[in-house]
């Protein structure tokens, strides 16, 4: 431990400069921020000319008759415009916010508000939670225009919203009221740690983070997911009866089977697992129940278990917390540069001693084309999995020494070209576009794939042969 230590003051050693030297930090947030956006624009125009094509590629023009595929070009021209226009509508009020000292008068409306209540500057915690709890309600309140056009014209005009006004009000007054019942604790216990273990505080945050990730995965299904949507059991049938085979064969730790009322909000479909090693939820849309065959879904959870067996989620996880050590290692030389919230207009009184959330948030800023850097590397990773989950899906048979599984890539390739055309999803995708956006292959890319994988068995059955 206390190598780690050294070698993380000798790296806020190399970064002293950042409480030394005059750097306009406030300036090159709005530089970066408005590149970034710039430069999603920019690929939202590259992908924009190919909503314009009148057919779909030769491995789906079975697939698509006309109408289908026009309105699923229709659709994606729609979302694009919506993305382009919301992208910069988000990036003009950020950048108003920075401008005009927001965060400085947030944090102070914050210590007026638990001054209120007799608390002063000295409760720092009570005030950061204050201050997440303006920032919060600002941001929440500024979206909702936005979530409403999204749901009620953009989804309901290509026939996927099935959101009632009701509904929409409901899921907003639950989401407030877990942001406040969760993002309370967890920001008071985040502050906590950093006060308790002092300029030591990296492998204790990461450890915090990491339970309170763990947490999460049991709170969720439990807690959580049924405020929303009603789970059900998986009623007994076919899917099943396939299903639990499946788990079985590969001896997959599964607890529950659910079905998901996801037709109450949306006609899109998935699966999807989820639980601690031990004990795995797998839960499907009762959209894809009703869309696909028996046989077609359980290619679907062939895929999704090829994750669960590759350790996909595991390493992800894994190559998260090395992202977020990276991120904490760096931290403290903003966290101790008094300047660098005094280029956001903080005071000289609470720039003196820099709040720990208000430092925080602003570094978050300054990472931001760093990130957009990561979140590619985080995609190119993903898509990896997802290509490793479809091989192991059309290798089944070979594994399980199971005859019946040998068209399960002819059943998974079927399954997804079933998905994007019940979703109308877009299958004309620039790469560049599908590199920054996207954390799974796109559907043409998948089908080659899968027939890469078949063609190669096929090769080494004959020479077996």
């Amino acid at each position: 431990m206390d190598i780690l230590h050294t070698q993380l003051a000798a790296l806020q050693q190399r970064l002293s400069f950042v409480a030394t030297d005059p750097i306009d930090w406030k300036f090159y947030v709005q530089v970066s921020s408005w590149a970034v956006t710039l430069f999603e624009s920019y690929l939202l125009l590259r992908q924009y000319p190919l909503y314009s094509r009148i057919a779909p590629p030769k491995v789906l023009e079975n697939h698509f008759d006309t109408a289908v595929f026009r309105k699923s070009q229709n659709y994606g021209r729609d979302k694009a415009r919506f993305s382009l226009v919301t992208g910069l509508m988000k990036q003009i009020i950020d950048s108003t916010l920075i401008s005009i000292g927001f965060y400085a008068c947030a944090w102070d409306f914050g210590g007026k508000i638990i001054g209120y209540f007799g608390c002063g500057p000295e409760y720092e915690i009570t005030q950061s939670l204050a201050f997440t709890a303006v920032i919060f309600m600002m941001t929440s309140i500024s979206a909702i225009p936005i979530s409403l056009y999204e749901t009620f014209v953009l989804e309901e005009r290509h026939g996927f919203n099935k959101t009632t006004p009701a509904l929409f009000v409901t899921d907003l007054l639950k989401t407030w009221a877990l942001g406040f019942a969760i993002g309370g604790p967890f920001v008071s216990a985040f502050l906590y740690v950093f006060k308790w273990a002092g300029d030591r505080f990296v492998p204790w945050l990461m450890a915090f983070l990491l339970a309170f990730q763990m947490t999460m995965v049991i709170l969720y299904p439990t807690v959580i997911q049924p405020l929303f949507n009603k789970l059900s059991p998986l009623p007994t049938g076919e899917l099943r009866s396939r299903t639990e085979a499946l788990a079985g064969k590969l001896k997959f730790p599964l607890k529950h089977l659910y079905e998901i009322d996801g037709s109450k909000r949306s006609s899109h479909s998935n699966a999807y697992f989820f639980g601690l090693p031990w004990s795995k939820y797998i839960v499907i849309f009762d959209t894809l129940i009703k869309e696909s065959k028996p046989a077609e879904v359980e290619a679907v959870l062939a895929h999704e278990l090829g994750h669960w067996y590759h350790m996909h989620p595991t390493k992800l996880l894994c190559i998260s917390q090395l992202h977020i050590f990276s991120i904490l290692a760096l931290f403290p030389a903003f966290l101790h540069a008094p300047q660098f919230l005094r280029a956001f207009d903080f005071s000289a009184s609470v720039a003196s001693r820099p709040p720990t959330i208000v430092a925080f948030l602003l570094f978050q800023m300054i990472l931001t084309p760093l990130e957009a850097v990561v979140s590619m590397g985080f995609n190119f990773i993903s898509r990896r999995f997802e290509w490793e989950a479809d091989r192991f899906a059309c290798e089944l048979q070979d594994r399980l020494e199971e005859p019946s599984m040998a068209d399960m890539g002819d059943r998974l390739g079927r399954a997804l070209i079933t998905l994007h055309v019940k979703n109308l999803s877009t299958v004309w995708v620039d790469w560049l576009y599908s590199a920054y956006h996207h954390s799974h292959p796109t559907l043409t890319e998948r089908l080659k794939a899968l027939e890469a994988f078949r063609a190669k068995r096929d090769g080494e059955d004959k020479k077996r042969l």
